[in-house]
């Protein structure tokens, strides 16, 4: 505890081009990069199936299996097939974020997938019935009814993808990772536990962010409704006493 004080208020390593801000904007440069790129595949890929159902089984089955992929080793294919195509951070920079979005996918997939398939069938017919074409009833009624599992899984995918952005400073590149490895490098355990907990401390504060946004976002009508009536009490009458007949 002392050596993560001592390193985290040494005012060196708040400045810097390998200071603590630098590094902070560029885990979030990774981050912000490939949840963009996951979220512009997985959410209209996942609220496709949803409103159609077609490709259910074989992108489902595509998704578990690339939930199960060796990130680390992933990266380091990646880093060999595609690193010598290119030159300079972008050579390992590419493959990074590659890797990152074939983790954050899934999840965001996931969850825009299960919230259009689990819009209320009579909100479908109903718009329908008011002339909607089948792209006009995912835009208007499914996408927005769809909101908060679709977030549910951007929060996830960012979660993820914070934690896991680390790795990047395996093959060179910046990030709050460079703290882990280097601190590995040189057994400088302040600065392994200052990284692991800029880490942590960053992922709850995006996860906070995208909660605040989805306050602002999602309607007040599509959160859960708590019941108003307590366990064990009588439910109250649907009418009152003077409107029922003598």
């Amino acid at each position: 505890m002392n050596l993560l004080w001592t390193w985290l208020s040494d005012s060196a390593n708040w400045q810097g081009a390998d200071g603590i801000p630098v590094r902070v904007a560029e885990h979030l440069l990774y981050s912000v990069i490939t949840l963009v790129l996951a979220a512009l595949v997985g959410i209209p890929l996942g609220a496709w199936i949803g409103h159609t159902g077609r490709g259910r089984v074989v992108v489902v089955n595509l998704v578990n299996g690339m939930r199960s992929v060796p990130t680390l080793g992933l990266l380091f294919i990646a880093v060999l097939v595609v690193g010598p195509l290119l030159g300079g951070d972008i050579a390992f920079l590419v493959p990074s974020i590659f890797v990152l979005v074939v983790l954050a996918i899934p999840p965001i997939l996931a969850g825009a997938y299960a919230g259009v398939e689990g819009v209320d069938p009579g909100a479908r017919d109903a718009a329908r019935g008011m002339g909607m074409r089948p792209a006009q009833v995912l835009v208007r009624v499914e996408a927005p009814c769809a909101l908060p599992l679709i977030f549910s899984g951007l929060r996830s995918a960012a979660l993820q993808v914070v934690a896991t952005a680390t790795l990047a400073a395996s093959v060179s590149l910046g990030g709050l990772g460079r703290f882990l490895i280097d601190g590995q490098a040189y057994r400088d355990y302040g600065q392994m536990a200052g990284g692991a907990l800029l880490v942590a401390v960053l992922a709850m504060l995006v996860d906070l962010g995208f909660a605040a946004v989805q306050r602002l976002v999602v309607s007040p009508g599509l959160a859960p409704v708590r019941a108003s009536r307590r366990p064990g009490r009588p439910a109250a009458r649907a009418a009152s006493p003077a409107a029922e007949p003598s």
